[in-house]
């Protein structure tokens, strides 16, 4: 359940309460005239359910709150109430399966932009890959996996397709590139100096490495692993079940194939340098197009669950 809060201007309230009113998921509804000040206006204040939570948003932005007022929203973890548990069966859909749109566009935008943060973060993960192929090593690349972020850019272009936006499709390309470059690079750079220390040689990378070499051998199932890895993580984010487990998932074949990259690269292994690249973009093309697709089928179903709700109401 969301609690929104609404600041609209006195010649707009009524209708925003009667379309709050007339909306089944909506419940605890309290209107304070005149109580806003930054802007003017009425305070309206209300739960809704998840599932009609984007329905609501919608029509509060027909009305033109959004730019003659304002709205806000938060999660409410705790709801002790007859009319809320009321209000959850008369809307159509399952709460744990609702997507709030603007909750989305709002979270994964904010994952485009290209902090220190960002590229420290996803250096670090790719300086820790490029040591677990040197050592074959499955626990450093797992290490690797938690650290990187780069789950939220890929997320936001997915979003971004979808809803045409122009502006976070370009920031999120752009945080990928620049993030992925400049860890490869890092790394590389890395990857020179530790040699120099003498603690890693390039006899370890031409070795036997059976616990990492699929890293730079894409196939078929290069193509599998990313489709699977892309559904689940919009999957996990448009449920608000996301957690480590899915930044593992996600970057099993991001960070690691950009660590070979650069570790081959620094060598002069071109091949499994190639390959690695390969890798890379592979998985990024079909974690891409599986979010974008279970984005797609989402939008479809809630639509049809809309639909099928209308016509009931209207029986």
């Amino acid at each position: 359940m969301l609690h929104l809060r609404v600041i609209a201007p006195p010649d707009r309230s009524p209708q925003v309460v009667d379309l709050l009113s007339a909306e089944a998921g909506v419940t605890h509804l309290a209107v304070l005239p005149g109580a806003a000040r930054q802007p003017q206006g009425d305070l309206i204040l209300c739960d809704v359910v998840r599932e009609s939570a984007d329905r609501v948003l919608q029509g509060l932005r027909r009305i033109g709150v959004d730019t003659s007022g304002g709205i806000a929203a938060d999660d409410v973890e705790l709801t002790i109430s007859t009319a809320a548990d009321r209000a959850a069966r008369r809307a159509p859909g399952s709460g744990a399966d609702a997507v709030v749109w603007d909750e989305i566009a709002a979270k994964t935008g904010e994952q485009t932009e290209l902090s220190g943060t960002y590229l420290a973060l996803i250096t670090i993960a790719t300086m820790i890959a490029g040591i677990g192929v040197l050592l074959d090593q499955p626990i450093l690349i797992v290490g690797a996996m938690v650290v990187g972020p780069e789950f939220g850019p890929l997320a936001a272009l997915c979003v971004a397709l979808l809803r045409r936006r122009l502006r976070v499709i370009v920031r999120s390309v752009q945080a990928l590139t620049v993030g992925f470059l400049a860890a490869m690079v890092a790394t590389a750079l890395s990857t020179w100096a530790l040699n120099a220390a003498g603690l890693v040689s390039r006899e370890m990378l031409l070795a036997d490495r059976p616990l990492t070499d699929f890293i730079w051998r894409p196939d078929a199932l290069s193509w599998v692993v990313g489709l699977l890895a892309g559904v689940a993580g919009m999957l996990s984010l448009t449920s608000k079940k996301s957690g480590s487990l899915v930044g593992v998932l996600i970057s099993v074949t991001t960070v690691p194939a950009a660590a070979n990259v650069a570790v081959a690269s620094a060598y002069g292994v071109w091949d499994e340098a190639a390959g690695s690249a390969l890798q890379l973009v592979i998985n990024l093309c079909a974690i891409v197009l599986a979010g974008l697709l279970t984005l797609v089928v989402q939008q479809l179903w809630w639509w049809g669950l809309a639909r099928r709700s209308r016509r009931s109401a209207a029986g």
